[in-house]
This record gives C-alpha cells, sequence and structure tokens, in this order.
C-alpha cells in the first residue's frame, strides 16, 4: 500500500508528463511541417506510426511492471522519454525524428497505466471515486496548459524548445521518482488500465443509478468501451492537421496555440463537472448524446471556415471526450473488473484509436488527394460506424434479467 506521500507525488509525475508529452507529441506536427515540408498526409502518417507502436507495446509494458516495479517501470518509461526527446533535439533528418518520436512511444507506454495503478491502488470507493476526479482534472490541466504555450515557445526560443523542454521535465520525473520510491518494493499487479478497479468488487454507484437502465451495468461498461476509443480516433486524427487548420487561419504557432487549445480546457471543465454530478450516471442518452455531438464538432473542427466556429466546436468536442473518456473509467470500477486481459483489452483499444484515426486519414488523402477535406468526412464515416455499434449494443443486445 502506498503512502499519501508517495499518492501525491504520482499526481506530480501525471502533471509533469502530461505537460511533456503534450508539448513533444503535439508541436512535432508544426515542426515536421516547417523543417520537411510535411502535409498533413505525412503528419497523419506519423501519429499513425506512433500509435501503432504503442498500441503494441503497452500489452507489455503492464507485465513488465508487474515483474520489475512499478517505480522500476516510471524510472525506465521516463528516462526512455528523456533520451529519445534529447535525441530528437538534436536529430537532422526525417528519420531521425521518427526513430526519436517511437522511442518516446515505448517509454510513454510504461508510464500512464503504471502512474494510475499508483494513485488507485487500495482505496475505497469514496476515496477512489475522488482520486479519479482528481487525476482526471490534473492531467486534463497540464495538457491544456501545455498546448496552449506550446506555440509561444517555438516563436520565444525556436523549434528546439519543443525537445528540449519535455526531456528537461523528464529528467526531472526520474530524480522525482527516485525520491518517492519506497525503500521495500515489491512487485504490484497492474489493474485496469485507465480504469482501476476497487477492492473487494464494491461499486461506486448507488443500486438507484444502476437501476436508471434496463441494461445491465456490463452492457454500459462495454458501450463505453466502444465509444471511448472511438473519441481517441477522432482526437488523433484533429491534432495531426492542426497546422494546416492554423495555416487557413493565418495563425501562427502561438496563436494556434491560444486558439487550438480550447478544447483541450472544454475537456478540463467537462471532467470537473461529471466529477461532482453524477445525473450521467447509467444514462444512455448521456452517452448518445455526447457521442454524436463529438463527430459533429470534429467536422466544424476540420472543415469550418470562421474562426468562431473553429472555437465553438472545439468547445462541444471537449466537452463531449470528456463524458466518453470518464465513461469508461466510471463504468470500468463500477463493474470491478480487475482481470489482467481487461487491462489489457481497455488500454489497447485506446492505442488502437490512436491509430486508426490518423491512419484512416491518411489513407483517404493518399488515394484522394484532389479532395483536400476527404480524411475529415472518412473518419466521420468510421465515427458513424463506432454510433452504430453503440446503438446496437443498447438495443439489439438483450436487457438485464428480471
Amino acid at each position: 500500500m502506498f503512502s499519501p506521500r508517495v499518492k501525491t507525488g504520482a499526481l506530480m509525475l501525471e502533471g509533469l508528463n502530461a505537460l511533456a508529452t503534450t508539448i513533444y507529441f503535439s508541436y512535432l506536427y508544426f515542426y515536421m511541417r516547417d523543417r520537411f515540408g510535411f502535409t498533413n498526409l505525412e503528419n497523419l502518417s506519423l501519429a499513425a506510426l506512433n500509435g501503432l507502436v504503442y498500441s503494441i507495446a503497452v500489452w507489455f509494458a503492464g507485465k513488465f511492471a508487474q515483474t520489475r516495479g512499478y517505480f522500476f517501470a516510471l524510472r525506465l518509461g521516463f528516462g526512455t522519454m528523456a533520451v529519445a526527446t534529447g535525441i530528437a533535439g538534436l536529430a537532422q533528418s526525417v528519420p531521425g525524428h521518427i526513430g526519436a518520436a517511437l522511442l518516446c512511444s515505448l517509454g510513454m507506454s510504461l508510464t500512464w497505466p503504471t502512474l494510475e495503478a499508483i494513485v488507485s491502488e487500495h482505496e475505497s470507493p469514496a476515496r477512489l471515486k475522488h482520486l479519479l476526479g482528481v487525476y482526471n482534472v490534473v492531467w486534463a490541466v497540464c495538457g491544456g496548459a501545455a498546448y496552449f504555450m506550446g506555440g509561444a515557445l517555438i516563436e520565444q526560443w525556436g523549434h528546439t524548445s519543443i525537445f528540449l523542454v519535455p526531456s528537461t521535465i523528464h529528467f526531472a520525473q526520474v530524480l522525482l521518482t527516485i525520491r518517492l520510491a519506497p525503500a521495500v518494493n515489491p512487485p504490484h499487479p497492474i489493474p485496469v488500465a485507465r480504469a482501476p478497479a476497487p477492492p473487494h468488487g464494491e461499486g461506486l454507484a448507488s443500486e438507484a443509478e444502476r437501476l436508471r437502465s434496463p441494461q445491465p451495468p456490463r452492457r454500459f461498461l462495454q458501450m463505453a468501451w466502444v465509444a471511448n476509443p472511438f473519441c481517441y480516433i477522432a482526437i488523433n486524427a484533429m491534432l495531426p492537421v492542426i497546422p494546416k487548420i492554423a495555416e487557413r487561419f493565418s495563425l501562427g504557432p502561438m496563436l494556434a496555440g491560444f486558439f487550438c487549445s480550447t478544447w483541450f480546457f472544454a475537456r478540463t471543465l467537462g471532467f470537473v463537472l461529471l466529477w461532482h454530478w453524477d445525473g450521467w450516471h447509467y444514462r444512455f442518452r448521456w452517452l448518445l448524446s455526447a457521442y454524436v455531438l463529438m463527430v459533429l464538432a470534429f467536422l466544424g473542427v476540420l472543415i469550418g471556415r470562421q474562426l468562431w466556429l473553429l472555437i465553438a466546436a472545439q468547445v462541444v468536442f471537449g466537452l463531449a471526450v470528456a463524458l466518453a473518456y470518464y465513461s469508461s473509467l466510471f463504468y470500468s470500477m463500477d463493474v470491478g473488473e480487475t482481470k489482467g486481459e481487461h487491462g489489457g483489452f481497455h488500454e489497447a483499444a485506446l492505442g488502437a484509436g490512436t491509430c486508426t484515426g490518423p491512419a484512416v486519414g491518411a489513407l483517404s488523402l493518399r488515394f484522394f488527394p484532389q479532395h483536400t477535406d476527404m480524411h475529415a468526412w472518412v473518419v466521420a464515416g468510421l465515427l458513424m460506424a463506432g454510433m452504430l455499434w453503440l446503438l446496437a449494443l443498447r438495443y439489439v443486445s438483450p436487457p438485464r434479467s428480471a
């Protein structure tokens, strides 16, 4: 069992991780555009490759942390990312930057599930529900702040800053992890990735909340596990093309960071609201409405031609993806799944989303290069297929037993 000091330190590591990874992986697309002339096709392809590596690596990351211990996994993960971003700061070629990005993805696969496990381990349902809210808000705020200031870093200190600042942060994380590591650090099993379960099979929702729908709680878990990866498809099909969206509105890196970070902060607001309001628990209409709004907002961001529409669509998008992500966390904990295969499925599904979205977008641009908005419509079509999957789970699957 970890002490409150260690758990507080894990939250600090989480915030630093969100800062560093958001600066590097988000503004890498600006760098590749400006330095090597990358178009949407190349940036989407790079994002898909990173997502593929992460989705594969995370299958092994949990087992590695189980075998070698949480804090060893964190030190190795943060150290790998520090080296990778440092290499990126020195790289002068496309293969060098791609190799550094993939190495950073490998290191990152060791960090997020392990941090979540440390924060949530051996907590009562009430305390775990509180920590869930704190954890979400911390990484969301830090990720939003990183995107907001990332463009200013480029304009003030040059493109090298998006490599050296994350590298410095990751090195500081290694030092902090060494300070936090308990004297005795036996291996600990990784609970459900991004959704650890409470002890003794206890749930977080009241019985009245679980009876709001004729569908059993496990069905809501399945629906959330469908909705959340599809939201990651949308997110990762959007981020690589932000540099081109910025060009559409004649925004430099700093203004792009200011205007295009709106959805990050909207997601944070969504996490705060969902943390303190339980009216969405076990109500399918909230999940479905959020999903539909996410698809519409995705199109608004990618094909909108007015700046006000870009801002408004981002607000809707951030609130919608917040509900899908929180649903996956909440229902996984409430149902109480702790089996390793479920944890692996959940994290790999998210990784698959980070790969599939940009891969589909890249393929659409590869075969229809004359249609610059084709990737938006093709990915939206894929998202609509996800909505049909949700509807099938809700209305085709049998309800709970009498």
